[in-house]
């Protein structure tokens, strides 16, 4: 039965949406074609342009997080093989199709055995992030793999000039396209490890996919790999990516970019050097002052716990203490002396009473020490005999055998010599 009222432009276009969405066969195409119309919308990133062959066309996106990992940025006219899926746009009633890979026709077998030498490598570690080696912050010599005459020495040579001259620079000469040129790139990484450059540069201009493709020589990938030394890969332009940037230490998306990551702007690091210089003096200030502080306090610690300072302070309290006891006995004797003027003053009179007595009994007492003193004999006219030994002499007998002796009258003493018996 017919609906009259028929069916609007929305109901019919979701209808073939749902349609699209549910074909199999839309889901994962791969179209081969010619591209026409291509356009980047700048504000977005996404790429928007029209697949055609003798007979037909059809428009194609192919969104920013999409052809970020594109393997070439299509012009017009070039031959590619699209991989994606057909989507109907229903506001718009348009088919087309979203592409999610793009790579140059052609070369469909080519990239089916590079993806999967890409995998093999992959499985060896020889893309392992863990093995990339960082660079030197200022590189005493560079080593330049690639071609004598091509576009990418005079950048280099460029950017070397303008960022820091002073670092020489050893050329590498390769072919860097055609046949042979991946066993010849191999072994100008293998030379460049033989000089006395700190890090190698791996560098080629844009050009097609297959100036390129020496790049992706399973030889190189090794080489680079099996480098003493850091290797910097700046090949073709952002976009391209080859095995020899997955093997690099460091992936340049061109030449001069590669030089760029290399050659340290001596302007920048004479900037560094000035800031780190004026970090060490602040720190070295703030290092003194630190100490100067902890000196400072160790000084004042040690002051208080010398003896010095003890015997000063224990001094101190010590005439404080004293100032204190004479003050105290001084009230007490003062209050004392109030109530014992009169116990003093008999005291006094007590103490004279028996100072006179004392007198009177010495007085006896030195008469009675004179006369028994042998100076008081002496001056009744008698004499001491001493020998030389200052031994007194007693006994005649005694005197016989001393040829010298001493007499000792009140007055002094004369010495004698003895004669014998008289």
């Amino acid at each position: 039965m017919t609906n009259e009222a028929g069916l609007s432009v929305s109901e019919l276009n979701l209808i073939i949406s749902e349609a699209v969405r549910r074909d199999p066969r839309t889901r994962s195409v791969l179209v081969r074609g010619e591209v026409s119309g291509f356009r980047n919308q700048i504000a977005s990133g996404h790429w928007y342009f029209s697949l055609k062959d003798a007979q037909a066309s059809i428009g194609c996106a192919m969104f920013r997080n999409a052809n970020l990992r594109a393997q070439i940025r299509p012009k017009d006219g070039d031959q590619v093989l699209a991989e994606g899926y057909v989507d109907f746009y229903a506001p718009q009633g348009k088919m087309q199709l979203i592409v999610t890979g793009l790579r140059p026709a052609g070369l469909g077998d080519m990239y089916v055995k590079l993806e999967e030498l890409k995998q093999k490598l992959a499985a060896e570690g020889l893309f392992d992030p863990g093995r990339k080696r960082q660079l030197p912050m200022k590189p005493r010599k560079v080593a330049v793999v690639t071609s004598q005459s091509g576009a990418a020495l005079h950048d280099i040579l460029n950017v070397s000039a303008l960022r820091c001259p002073a670092i020489p620079i050893v050329l590498i000469p390769v072919t860097v396209q055609g046949t042979g040129a991946g066993k010849e790139i191999a072994e100008g990484i293998r030379k460049a490890n033989e000089t006395d450059a700190d890090v190698i540069i791996v560098a080629r201009g844009g050009g097609s996919a297959e100036d390129l493709w020496c790049f992706n020589d399973e030889i190189v990938a090794r080489a680079v790999a099996a480098s003493e030394k850091p290797v910097v890969s700046g090949v073709g332009h952002e976009i391209d990516t080859s095995l020899c940037d997955l093997a690099a230490d460091v992936r340049a998306s061109t030449p001069s970019n590669a030089a760029e990551i290399v050659f340290p702007d001596s302007r920048e690091l004479q900037g560094r050097v000035n800031l780190m210089r004026s970090a060490l003096t602040r720190a070295e200030t703030t290092e003194i002052r630190k100490a100067e502080l902890k000196l400072t306090g160790l000084r004042q610690r040690l002051s208080a716990l010398s003896p010095e300072k003890r015997i000063a302070l224990l001094e101190s309290r010590r005439e404080l203490l004293k100032l204190q006891l004479c003050g105290a006995i001084g009230t007490r004797l003062e209050n004392a002396a109030k109530g014992t003027a009169d116990a003093r003053n008999a005291l006094k009179l007590a103490v004279s009473g028996r100072m006179k007595d004392a007198e009177h009994t010495a007085a006896r007492l030195r008469e009675r020490l004179t006369a028994v003193s042998p100076l008081a004999v002496l001056n009744r006219g008698y004499a001491l005999v001493y020998d030389q030994e200052e031994k007194i002499l007693t006994r005649a007998e005694e005197a016989k055998t001393r040829k010298e002796m001493t007499l000792q009258f009140a007055d002094g003493r004369v010495a004698v010599t003895g004669k014998g018996t008289v």
